[in-house]
């Protein structure tokens, strides 16, 4: 029997069937509720659609979702010095989020554009991962030790920016969980820009099944002032440990990037083996 494949069309299409149907911006957690709220976000270098470069309005975006762990993609320029481009010590002010410290050039944020931030934990280990491909891709490991009412629980998160190009996706993906089988077994989250929009025996998500599936239904994200692609992900290696996964869509987030964020709310009872 014939299956049917995605095409660019139908997925637009439906992704412009189901825009009236998603709130505006996210649902976050309240303080003591025992929820965190997570997030993820290409910022594209601070660049937004209108064409200004603007740091200020990525805090500010960031300062609506009011997220506990925020993955940033496109944080650093690519090329030179690969320096920061927000002011990182504003965003410790207005959200209480700090960096998660990597070893990376003396001017960057983070490693390949990534950054992790985060508001409560310790941070207990982090891992700085190069992508095969083409192009320069990285990702960060960190295992980040929380404290909430239930006590300590520990937690991994891997931000990820994955390659334009579809056959480095998949070796991107199989990297990524090559890591995975080289640790030991704790709750994950894996938070990034995938790039990747078709599912199937070539698409990298299709790779992350086996680990991270049943995958969570996609949401448009991508671009950011009418999305039809679900480029950005937050996906869980348990059943129940994300929930709410929804596109932060306002009006300053439809300009201050070419991508909305992702948030999602984890139980942090769940977090317990």
């Amino acid at each position: 029997m014939k299956t049917s494949r995605p095409s660019l069309a139908r997925t637009m299409m439906t992704s412009l069937r189901n825009r009236r149907q998603r709130p505006e911006g996210a649902a976050t957690g309240q303080p003591g509720d025992g929820v965190m709220t997570v997030a993820s976000y290409n910022v594209h270098k601070c660049v937004g659609t209108d064409g200004r470069f603007d740091p200020g309005r990525i805090i500010d975006v960031i300062q609506e979702m009011r997220p506990d762990v925020i993955a940033l993609q496109e944080a650093d320029q690519r090329f030179g010095e690969r320096s920061g481009l927000l002011d990182l010590n504003r965003l410790r002010l207005e959200t209480g989020l700090l960096p998660v410290p990597v070893m990376s050039g003396a001017k960057s944020h983070g490693w390949c554009g990534n950054v992790l931030l985060f508001r409560e934990g310790i941070v207990e280990d982090v891992h700085q991962v190069s992508l095969p491909g083409l192009e320069p891709r990285g990702a960060l490991v960190a295992e980040i030790e929380l404290q909430g009412r239930e006590g300590r629980s520990g937690l991994r998160v891997i931000a990820a920016h994955l390659g334009l190009m579809r056959w480095a996706r998949r070796q991107q993906a199989d990297f990524i969980l090559d890591i995975l089988q080289s640790r030991s077994e704790r709750p994950t989250l894996l938070m990034g820009d995938f790039n990747e929009w078709r599912l199937g025996p070539g698409s990298a998500l299709t790779r992350l099944e086996p680990v991270f599936g049943p995958l969570p239904p996609p949401i448009p994200s991508f671009p950011a002032r009418l999305p039809v692609l679900s480029l950005d992900r937050i996906l869980a290696n348990r059943t129940g440990l994300i929930t709410d996964i929804t596109v932060h869509d306002t009006p300053l987030a439809r300009m201050a990037s070419d991508h909305l964020p992702l948030t999602a709310r984890v139980d942090l009872k769940s977090l317990k083996d």
